[in-house]
């Protein structure tokens, strides 16, 4: 009864910061206050504030093959929590944030592996890499009428120009990079110096490797 209410101020509260607005956090599902920290859940479940575009559950990707069986976005339950922080701090600018990969299983990364052995492009499983343990994101930003905002290079762009320290962009790009990063390493997260789009969660490299499965229905 206690975990309940303390959901249901901390909920209530999120609708007031929003001022009358739609608020992007949804109800935590019922079994929430019995989650772990580490318990593998599905964003979806919890927000509606985020645009999903996984592109390893399509062929536009730079491995030109599916990989995933479904667009699905699953990571640990301390990672949706600063996402969905910071997705309500990003409501006030009537911005979005539009998601490219989350958890990624073991065997997938496998798979991955065979396909493209190199580990310029893709974490040896041996070592895994934090999507592997649920706390690492790709992503960018979208404005409120769902275009991205200019960061430079697509995703999964393999060269310097993807880099945080790489210069000859517009400015409109090198602003739009600045703010995604001060955003997500104020709140929780570490940047990714040769990809501006991958976030990983501070502490998230001691999480376990995992293999667990989502489920696509």
């Amino acid at each position: 009864m206690l975990m309940k209410l303390i959901y249901t101020v901390l909920f209530s509260f999120s609708l007031l910061l929003c001022k009358g607005q739609v608020n992007p956090i949804l109800v935590l599902e019922k079994n929430s206050a019995a989650l772990q920290d580490t318990t593998f859940v599905n964003i979806a479940n919890y927000s509606s504030a985020f645009v999903l575009d996984i592109k390893y559950a399509t062929n536009d990707n730079f491995l030109k093959t599916k990989v995933y069986d479904c667009a699905t976005c699953y990571l640990r339950y301390k990672t949706v929590k600063k996402l969905i922080l910071i997705s309500t701090i990003l409501a006030k600018k009537k911005i979005k944030i539009k998601l490219f990969d989350c958890y990624r299983p073991l065997d997938i990364q496998r798979k991955m592996w065979k396909l493209v052995p190199d580990p310029t492009y893709v974490a040896d499983p041996s070592k895994g890499s934090i999507h592997n343990r649920g706390c690492a994101v790709d992503m960018t930003l979208i404005d409120e009428y769902g275009a991205d905002l200019e960061m430079g290079t697509p995703f999964d762009f393999f060269g310097v120009e993807a880099s945080h320290g790489y210069q000859k962009l517009s400015t409109e790009a090198k602003n739009n990079r600045v703010f995604l990063k001060d955003l997500m390493t104020t709140n929780g997260f570490l940047s990714f110096d040769s990809e501006w789009w991958h976030y990983n969660l501070i502490g998230g490299s001691s999480a376990q490797l995992a293999n667990f499965k989502w489920n696509c229905n």
